[in-house]
């Protein structure tokens, strides 16, 4: 079935799921008109797809470009590579995000919450985005990485939403955070180098796999770069949505503040209903058939996570509800295969200390003003979300 809308227009950035709700229902592939492109929305498909990398690959890029067609406007990472180069890039994120190098970061993180929700119970109102989502995973997982204290707010935060922006269609969106994140580049490949790093963070452990032959050095300082963009840019927006879900659902904070332990399934929950990644391209490496719709070999399609959450095929009549006691896992906000996000073990341990400081210390949490939608073609998330919270 063909589509005419434009999932990247305003109205369907800021409420996508009426959009999704009839991609879905029109059937297993539908196509943009728009973008002469299969779109995937349904749980089903996209799981496949992810899973099976080496018929729908990452190597011709993650977004519209084609690199087989189009050189890449810099050196492919992680996240745009195929077995046999993806394979010794991820065996280090692993090893560098393995659970022996996690468990010591809990204390940093719990050290820096702490204050932090006091200074908030201070002010009791506040933007959860700027003083919360923000602020919290530019320091502690900027002090784990080991990059400099300096210049992360301004540099690191459109620099993310700059790389992000080549997972969607090259509009005038997309050129906009290309320009806004330009000045961002030489700062970040930078602090990205061995000497500008600490040298008991986890940058510097990466960098331990470059001397002993693992990768190369200038693969070292890209790994970096994934390795912030892994544990930094979708954690802030993640810590947004699942705020913005608690207070638009305030009988689901009761249960979370009245049982703490609820938080890692809020936050799961959060995950799934609002996930902070809406959809990447995928290129075929051979012909491949969706009933008539035929997709000949070095195909582009896209798929679309933030769609295939709310399936009802998959997580029942109430997908589109948002309930911290659900049994949200396996949903695909971190991907599934060999691409699954490698970074997911930091973000979600960030996201677990603050929202467990914030369960066991606030009552409640209330809207104090609108929230303001980031507008994004990759990413769903807010640029404000006035609150105001009450102490236990």
């Amino acid at each position: 079935m063909n589509i005419a809308d434009d999932p990247y227009d305003d109205a369907n950035l800021t409420d996508p799921y009426p959009l999704f709700e009839r991609m879905r229902a029109a059937g297993p592939a539908v196509w943009l008109e728009r973008y002469g492109v299969a779109a995937f929305t349904r749980f089903a498909e996209v799981r496949e797809i992810l899973v099976d990398h080496e018929t729908f690959i990452s190597g011709a890029g993650v977004g519209p470009r084609n690199y087989h067609q189009q050189p890449p406007w810099r050196k492919p990472g992680i996240l745009d590579s195929d077995p046999p180069m993806h394979t010794p890039l991820r065996t280090v994120m692993a090893d560098v995000i393995s659970p022996r190098n996690m468990r010591p970061l809990r204390a940093g993180f719990q050290e820096f919450a702490t204050p932090l929700v006091d200074r908030l119970l201070d002010l009791r109102e506040f933007d959860a985005i700027t003083d919360l989502a923000e602020l919290f995973p530019l320091r502690v997982f900027g002090d784990a990485v080991g990059i400099p204290r300096e210049g992360r707010a301004e540099n690191l935060l459109p620099h993310g939403a700059m790389n992000f922006a080549q997972f969607g269609p090259e509009d005038a969106r997309y050129e906009h955070y290309m320009k806004a994140g330009e000045h961002t580049i030489e700062w970040t490949m930078s602090n990205c180098a061995r000497e500008n790093l600490s040298p008991d963070g986890l940058g510097a452990k990466i960098w331990a796999h470059a001397d002993a032959g693992v990768v190369a050095p200038e693969e070292a300082a890209v790994l970096v770069r994934a390795l912030l963009s892994a544990g930094l840019d979708t954690t802030v927006i993640a810590i947004g949505n699942t705020l913005r879900c608690l207070v638009d659902n305030p009988d689901q904070w009761d249960l979370v503040h009245a049982t703490p332990r609820l938080a890692r399934f809020a936050i799961d929950e959060a995950l799934r209903f609002e996930s902070p990644f809406q959809s990447f391209f995928r290129t075929t490496a051979r012909e491949v058939a969706w009933g008539d719709l035929v997709l000949p070999e070095d195909s582009k399609l896209i798929v679309f996570p933030g769609a295939a959450n709310r399936d009802v095929e998959r997580f029942g009549p109430d997908a589109d509800r948002y309930l911290v006691e659900r049994e949200a896992g396996g949903h695909l906000t971190f991907g599934m295969g060999i691409h699954q996000c490698v970074g997911q073990p930091i973000s979600r341990l960030e996201m677990e200390v603050l929202f467990g400081e914030l369960a066991r210390r606030v009552r409640s949490i209330e809207p104090a003003g609108e929230p303001v939608p980031f507008l994004h073609n990759t990413l769903r998330g807010l640029s404000s979300l006035p609150v105001r919270i009450v102490p236990s």
